[in-house]
């Protein structure tokens, strides 16, 4: 009597199902597990849900209402037809400087040095001088030559302002300043899971800054919020002299006066922050 062949199990076609399914089983875990840290993540995480809704809900509000002035005045470009560029440009400051500021900060975190600085002799306030300065030199280096190409391309030159621009590059860079205080003295208290505030806090004030419109053109209650802001004075002072009206004293004493009060409650709440993550040993978690 013959024996059947030995086989094993793997060879057997009725176990050959089996595997596969036990293969596609670990395949979907293992996919799983990488979206359920990534949700984790998330949900401990309020900046990364924010910055989901906040883009296609800032950039629907700017345009609406840059929409709904340029139907209302049709004849605006063609009467200034150098205002949308001076905007640009003088919003590039506001960005340039806020951006400039937090990304140097950053960099000390990403480096993993703040806590070398923390241990230093350096002082906080002679830290955030030095990350100032830098903020100048960034925000000079990157609006220098826009300036001479829209001369370029577009025969528009910031620089016909005069002196007022020196006085809007100023209070300009001086929001910018506040706010990124703001956005690291966040960072030092969450971590760098809200990171991306450094290019979303900007411009969750566009819309209510005037930039490419007036003030006039925004809902009352937005108005109101709006000469709270440092930045729509400067806006519509840079209007007032490309339409011929002149320099406005009182638009630029609106403008340093909120920014004198804005810059000290930053100051003071990135010192309050820094003090207290030192004080708890964050500053050497951060980044972890």
């Amino acid at each position: 009597m013959t024996k059947a062949p030995f086989q094993t199990p793997s060879s057997t076609p009725q176990n050959a199902p089996q595997f596969t399914v036990i293969r596609n089983s670990s395949s979907l875990m293992r996919i799983y597990a990488v979206l359920l840290r990534h949700l984790y993540l998330m949900r401990a995480s309020w900046p990364r849900i924010l910055e989901m809704m906040y883009w296609p809900s800032i950039q629907m509000v700017l345009w609406g209402f840059i929409t709904q002035f340029l139907m209302t005045n049709s004849d605006y470009i063609a009467q200034a037809s150098g205002v949308l560029i001076s905007a640009v440009l003088l919003w590039d400051i506001l960005f340039r400087g806020q951006l400039g500021f937090s990304l140097s900060f950053l960099e000390e975190l990403w480096s993993r040095n703040i806590g070398n600085l923390a241990v230093s002799p350096l002082r906080p306030v002679e830290f955030l001088i030095s990350l100032m300065m830098m903020s100048m030199i960034r925000t000079i280096i990157g609006i220098v030559p826009a300036t001479f190409l829209a001369v370029l391309f577009y025969e528009v030159s910031i620089y016909d302002l005069g002196l007022p621009l020196v006085l809007f590059f100023s209070n300009l860079l001086i929001m910018g300043w506040t706010i990124g205080l703001l956005v690291c003295a966040l960072i030092l208290r969450v971590g760098l899971g809200a990171e991306s505030m450094a290019w979303l806090t900007i411009f969750l004030i566009a819309p209510i800054s005037a930039i490419y419109y007036p003030v006039s053109i925004l809902p009352d209650w937005l108005q109101t919020l709006a000469w709270c802001l440092p930045t729509a004075p400067v806006f519509e002072g840079m209007r007032a002299i490309l339409f011929g009206e002149g320099f406005q004293l009182s638009l630029y004493l609106h403008s340093l006066g909120l920014n004198l009060i804005y810059f000290t409650l930053g100051m003071g709440i990135f010192l309050w922050s820094y003090r207290v993550a030192r004080k708890r040993g964050l500053l050497l978690q951060i980044g972890e």
